[in-house]
């Protein structure tokens, strides 16, 4: 069983910051990328914002130079630091943990995200 965790959603002003955190537990065998996904009202589950088990990162054209991911592998953590926010950046964060060369994935129960314009 693998759990996660996510932490720092919340109302921010746009123009603002906010820190999302998500910690993975559980039985995780393989290496693991860890990634951010949204969802909006009315809209598709999109991608934020992915760092792969080597460190690599890919982002959402619509987030790159305000989001950044990180993550530490010791505590299986995965960090999105987002700035200037939008409004259209409102949405549901879900964290994802996709354990490599297998079917596995995993989703956090979502943080929600309201940027007041």
């Amino acid at each position: 069983q693998v759990r996660l965790v996510e932490s720092g959603g919340g109302l921010v002003q746009a123009g603002g910051s906010l820190r999302l955190s998500c910690s993975a537990s559980g039985n995780i065998f393989r290496p693991i990328d860890m990634g951010w996904y949204r969802q909006a009202p009315g809209k598709q589950r999109e991608l934020v914002a992915i760092i792969t088990s080597g460190g690599s990162s890919n982002y959402a054209d619509s987030v790159k130079g305000r989001f950044t991911i990180s993550r530490d592998n010791a505590k299986r953590t995965v960090v999105l630091q987002m700035n200037s926010l939008k409004s259209e950046d409102t949405a549901v964060y879900y964290c994802n943990v996709h354990e490599t060369g297998t079917s596995s994935s995993y989703w956090g129960q979502g943080t929600q995200v309201t940027v007041s314009s």
